[in-house]
């Protein structure tokens, strides 16, 4: 519900723009995280911080937390600075994976906060720290790069994406952490995945096609013209974009970029 009125939001508000393609993208992908958050299992029930700090050294979820930082650094310090104004998953990818450890710390506070009203010794539990700092760095993080990626592209193609890439992390942390996969039925599994292929559906839709002039009032002349769908630019793209070619043609204007 937030990615789709975040989307039509900004195209009345903010003037964006959101074909007639995009909104469908934005519909799918909703359809398709719903349909995982429907077959995904419930998590198992953990009470204390002991049993907590349990599933969370146990070496399924210590790999997959290795590789999720690994991801999370190389997109940071490598692709960032060089495909992070150009490509809109980057910035997002990089908000999703922190997502997964900053769902995981508020799963754990939760469960502090319980017992520090029921008058357990949390504030001596070491993981109690660990996790407030985990969750401090992870959300710092997470607002960072997402207001980069507010800076740069359309707000309607941010939320729809950043929904549906983050309710995938979270969802599969879940499940690695609290082995949830072991009581999936063969019709939840088959479920889950038929809603993750409906989201990449979603997301193809509302990416690849933003720039395309769609509507429910030219789509008829579109189709039987069969001629080429006008491209419509925002701002901010035609402002960050640049030409890499090394040869420009004379009568070309030629576009400076500044760097701070």
């Amino acid at each position: 519900f937030s990615a789709l009125c975040s989307a039509i939001l900004s195209s009345y508000l903010l003037g964006e723009r959101l074909n007639l393609l995009g909104k469908l993208g934005c519909m799918l992908s909703l359809v398709g995280s719903t349909v995982m958050v429907i077959h995904a299992p419930e998590d198992e029930e953990v009470t204390t911080l002991d049993e907590m700090s349990s599933k969370l050294k146990e070496p399924g979820f210590l790999a997959y937390a290795a590789i999720l930082l690994a991801v999370c650094f190389l997109l940071i310090f490598y692709l960032a600075p060089r495909y992070g104004q150009s490509n809109i998953l980057i910035y997002l990818t990089i908000c999703s994976v922190i997502g997964a450890f900053s769902v995981s710390s508020v799963k754990g506070l939760g469960i502090a906060i319980k017992g520090f009203f029921a008058g357990r010794p949390v504030l001596q539990h070491p993981l109690t720290w660990i996790l407030v700092i985990t969750l401090v760095a992870s959300i710092t993080t997470q607002i960072n790069y997402l207001n980069k990626s507010l800076d740069i592209f359309n707000t309607s193609l941010v939320f729809p994406i950043y929904y549906v890439l983050f309710t995938t992390i979270v969802i599969t942390t879940s499940i690695i952490l609290f082995k949830e996969w072991v009581t999936m039925t063969v019709v939840d599994i088959i479920g889950t995945v038929c809603g993750f292929l409906t989201i990449i559906l979603g997301v193809f839709l509302l990416h690849a096609f933003k720039d395309m002039d769609v509507s429910l009032g030219n789509l008829p002349e579109v189709l039987q013209s069969g001629q080429q769908v006008p491209v419509t630019r925002d701002d901010k793209n035609i402002l960050i974009e640049v030409d890499n070619s090394s040869i420009a043609p004379e009568d070309k204007p030629k576009v400076f970029m500044i760097y701070t």
